[in-house]
């Protein structure tokens, strides 16, 4: 009896091969997601949370943190700087699983990302017949700001000290040192500091 796809293809025995272990890297990923969602993100120490981010394969920097709750995906394809604030609640997409993928996060030094932002490099083809993915890299440049609720789409580089309001959704890139705001986010002004060397403040104890 042939063995067929979601779609009624007939499969090779080496396309079985193929997708059995595409099958068995997708069941790992999901259990070292959940893992780091339901017990390293409620963990309230950020030295420990870090210890198992890095232990998943998350290239972390000095002085950065990750508060409370986040959601990682496939952290082995996420690269954070150095004195970078994350916010609670944020998702982090570093998925880079498919074949020729090109997706993958990279987030730079003095970022300070809000809370409950949204940072996706993965999603469907909506022009494809059969809806596939697409992973897509992610570039955050150093002293990039992002406002709470932000969600930041594939594809998309965020330049050196540029700025993204609270609750834009980014569809394109934003150069160095605009701010832009909206939905789909657009450029309405340019941040009036020049010489970026400023360091953010502390994470936030017990978050």
């Amino acid at each position: 009896m042939p063995i067929t796809d979601k779609h009624g293809n007939v499969l090779t025995t080496s396309q079985i091969w193929e997708k059995g272990i595409g099958r068995v890297k997708a069941i790992w990923l999901e259990l070292t997601t959940g893992f780091l969602w339901w017990l390293v993100g409620y963990l309230p120490f950020h030295s420990w949370r870090k210890f198992f981010y890095r232990c998943c394969g998350l290239k972390i920097g000095r002085d950065s943190t990750i508060h409370m709750m986040a959601r990682l995906y496939d952290p082995a394809h996420i690269t954070i700087g150095e004195g970078t604030l994350i916010g609670e609640n944020v998702t982090l997409d570093g998925r880079k699983q498919l074949p020729n993928s090109r997706g993958g996060l990279t987030i730079g030094n003095h970022v300070d990302i809000a809370s409950q932002v949204m940072i996706w490099t993965s999603q469907h083809d909506i022009h494809s017949e059969d809806m596939r993915p697409i992973e897509e890299k992610v570039v955050i440049e150093d002293y990039v700001f992002i406002g709470p609720r932000a969600i930041i789409l594939p594809g998309v580089t965020i330049g050196k000290g540029a700025v993204v309001a609270a609750g834009a959704v980014v569809t394109k890139d934003v150069p160095a040192g605009m701010i832009a705001a909206g939905i789909p986010a657009k450029e309405i002004a340019k941040r009036e500091v020049k010489d970026f060397h400023y360091r953010l403040g502390r994470p936030r104890l017990f978050q």
